[in-house]
C-alpha cells in the first residue's frame, strides 16, 4: 500500500445539512470527516430526519478543533467537548452546539461513510 495524504480543503465528498456540513476524505480505506456545526445545530433537529433514528446510532472518535458540543446519551449521562479535546461518543446519543461559536470536529471512526450514505439517500428522494 504505500503512504497517502488527503486534504479537507479538497474533499472527496461534501455533505451539507441544516446548520452544518461535513467534508469527507479517505485515508487507507477509512472515511475521515471534518464536520462544521453552526450555532443552533442539534442532531435531533438537523440530522435525525436524514438518519431516520431517534438518536444517533453511530460511534464517533475524533478531535474537536473549535467550539463546544454538548452530548446527551440515552441513559441520561452527558459530556461536554471543548477545543483541543479528543473524544469518543458512543452510539445512541443526541448532541448540540453550545454558545455562539461553530463546532469544528475531525471524526476518524470511519462512520462518515454512513452519514454520507444517509445524505445521498435523502438527496435522491
Amino acid at each position: 500500500m504505500g503512504a497517502s495524504v488527503a486534504r479537507f480543503d479538497q474533499p472527496e465528498e461534501t455533505k451539507r445539512f441544516p446548520n452544518g456540513e461535513e467534508h469527507i476524505v479517505h485515508v487507507h480505506g477509512v472515511a475521515v470527516g471534518m464536520a462544521t456545526f453552526q450555532p443552533g445545530w442539534r442532531w435531533s433537529n438537523d440530522v435525525r430526519p436524514l438518519m431516520g433514528t431517534e438518536r444517533c446510532p453511530l460511534l464517533h472518535v475524533g478531535y474537536n478543533l473549535s467550539g463546544r458540543l454538548h452530548v446527551e446519551l440515552a441513559d441520561g449521562s452527558t459530556l461536554d467537548i471543548g477545543p483541543g479535546e479528543v473524544f469518543e461518543i458512543t452510539p445512541d446519543h443526541d448532541a448540540w452546539v453550545v454558545g455562539d461559536e461553530p463546532v469544528v470536529m475531525i471524526d476518524w471512526s470511519g462512520k462518515a461513510r454512513e452519514y454520507a450514505a444517509a445524505y445521498a439517500a435523502e438527496g435522491s428522494r
